[in-house]
Parts: structure tokens; C-alpha cells; sequence
């Protein structure tokens, strides 16, 4: 098993993240052990294990040693040499597992029998080592790509700070790792936020609101372990067999979807998107007061936090 991180590490990630997962930590387990109780493997120790074996090194020990050369560095070189860990990274995970899958990457079981990840997956893998490493990074959904497309929460990407105050983004479903999507959605102050960053090359020096409005003092942050386990949960209910996703949908997937989405929800409570798919789960169910009930929800969470997307407005709106 991986050492647990120092407590001097953990702090230091807490600077940015409201619940650290540094690689190897109990924290980081937990996202592992929770797909282990769906299929009764990998346990962290399987996960680990895999991981060094098709990497050809320790990960683990990757991070350790970036943490140590990170230390020695400061001002210029330590900004350049958290930016080429971040790059670095990018390649390593990609190369490690190398397909990509949106119907069963979200799950570390899938990783290690099949060598498949997805969005989320991976920006929780990188942002993990990333925090081992000693760097402020967590993970945020994307809202609006790097074209300006929309879509409701439809992907996820690791931000990190950098030592300057600035910010990147490292994704690994791109070929090169520092994108420049334009819409975000991370943690400020203690809610949720739809952000829109602005760059000035790759690197992030500000954030905007979805109507042009600045704040200078905000501090945007990974999302919560809460969230992020909740995410999961909403990926299980989404590509459930025959669910929400299904083709053809069925009454028995349709109650699994039901049933993930509903832990979803209860992992976090305000976690829009699982709050308002939940509402799709329970129409095609034939359950229309409880869809009503939880497309209100939702909208009121989207609301909250700054930007409604043109589903969970409709669904409110259209009789």
C-alpha cells in the first residue's frame, strides 16, 4: 500500500481544496473502494498496483519526487516546474490507460480490467498525484468548451494554481494538456459557481460570472469530496443498462439509473445536474410529481449558482 501523505502535505492542499484526495491517501481510497463494493474489485492496493505495473514505475513515488525538486524551487522556476509536472502528467496517465470510454471509464474497475478512463475519472487520478505532489489542483466540470460550445456540466478537468496566483488546465482527453475551455463550474467560497476564466495564453488570471461580472477577491477551488463521490454515482446512474442513457430504456434499468442518482443526490444534495437528471429518471418512470419536484430543484441550484442551462430551463417552463 501507498503511504499515507504527511499531515504537512494535506494542509497545504487544504489551501485549496475543501476535501484533499492526494494520491494514496484515504481519501483517494475511497473513490476506488466505492466501485469496489459495485463489482467486488480492485481494492486501492489492486488499483496501485495496477497502476505502477502499466506505467512502469511508481506512481506514488513520481509524486514524491516532485514534491521534493518542487521544494527546492521557488518565484519563475517553480511556476515552470509545476506547469511541466502538470504536462508530464497529462502524457503519463495517458499512456498508462490508454483508452478512452464514456460508457465505462468512470469506474476504476474498468481501469483495471480494461484499461479504459473517461473524463472524470482522470482529472480525479491526475488531480489526486498532482496533490501528492504537493500542488494546488482539484477538479472542476466544464460548461463551456474551448469553442464556446455549451453543455450542461458535460465535461470534467483539472484545475490547479500555480505559486504566481494563476491558474491552468490539464486534460487528458486532448492531446495537449493545457486547454483553454471557457466555461467552469468549481467551488467559491462555500457554494458553487459557473465561472467563465480568462486567459491570457493558456494561463487563467481571472474569472467572470456567466453576465461579465468580476470579483477580484474570489478564490476559485476543486470541487468537494462530496461532489466529486456524488459525480460518480451520477455517471453509474446515467450509463446504467437499459437507463437513462439505455437504448432501448427498460423499467429495470430505468430503477437502477433511479437508484444512483438518488445516492447521487444524497451525497450531495446540491449537485445540479444529478438533481435534475434524477427528474428525467423519475418522468420516464411515470413518476410526473416527483420529476416536477426535482426539476424545480435543480433549476433552484443552477440559479444559486449563477447560470441555468437551457434544459433545466425548459424543463421548468414547458407544460
Amino acid at each position: 500500500m501507498i503511504p499515507v501523505l504527511s499531515i504537512l502535505i494535506a494542509t497545504r492542499a487544504d489551501s485549496f481544496n475543501p476535501d484533499p484526495f492526494p494520491y494514496g491517501s484515504p481519501a483517494f481510497n475511497r473513490f476506488i473502494t466505492d466501485s469496489q463494493a459495485r463489482f467486488g474489485s480492485p481494492t486501492p492496493r489492486d488499483f496501485y498496483a495496477w497502476m505502477d505495473t502499466n506505467a512502469h514505475q511508481s506512481i506514488g513515488k513520481w509524486a514524491d519526487r516532485q514534491r521534493e525538486s518542487l521544494s527546492r524551487l521557488s518565484g519563475k522556476a517553480k511556476a515552470d516546474a509545476i506547469l511541466k509536472a502538470g504536462a508530464d502528467l497529462h502524457a503519463l496517465v495517458k499512456k498508462t490507460i490508454p483508452k478512452f470510454s464514456l460508457e465505462r471509464g468512470y469506474e476504476f474497475y474498468y481501469t483495471v480490467t480494461k484499461g479504459e478512463r473517461q473524463c472524470f475519472l482522470q482529472s480525479v487520478l491526475i488531480s489526486g498525484v498532482l496533490q501528492r505532489a504537493g500542488v494546488d489542483a482539484g477538479v472542476v466540470m466544464v460548461w463551456k468548451n474551448e469553442k464556446g460550445s455549451e453543455s450542461n456540466l458535460g465535461h470534467a478537468v483539472v484545475l490547479a494554481r500555480n505559486v504566481d496566483g494563476s491558474y491552468f488546465l490539464v486534460d487528458a482527453s486532448d492531446p495537449h494538456p493545457f486547454m483553454t475551455h471557457q466555461g467552469l463550474f468549481g467551488t467559491v467560497g462555500s457554494g458553487y459557481k459557473f465561472l467563465m476564466p480568462e486567459y491570457r495564453g493558456s494561463t487563467i488570471t481571472g474569472f467572470a460570472d456567466p453576465t461579465g461580472g468580476r470579483d477580484k477577491s474570489w478564490a476559485v477551488r476543486g470541487l468537494d469530496a462530496n461532489f466529486l463521490r456524488s459525480q460518480f454515482d451520477f455517471y453509474r446512474g446515467e450509463r446504467a443498462e437499459g437507463g437513462f442513457m439505455g437504448t432501448p430504456r427498460t423499467p429495470e434499468g430505468l430503477q437502477e439509473s433511479a437508484k444512483y442518482l438518488e445516492r447521487a443526490v444524497k451525497e450531495c444534495p446540491r449537485n445540479p445536474l444529478a438533481v435534475y437528471v434524477l427528474g428525467h429518471v423519475y418522468r420516464y418512470l411515470g413518476r410526473a410529481t416527483d420529476a416536477k419536484r426535482q426539476y424545480e430543484a435543480g433549476f433552484a441550484l443552477y440559479q444559486a449558482d449563477g447560470y441555468v442551462p437551457p434544459g433545466p430551463r425548459a424543463a421548468v417552463t414547458t407544460p
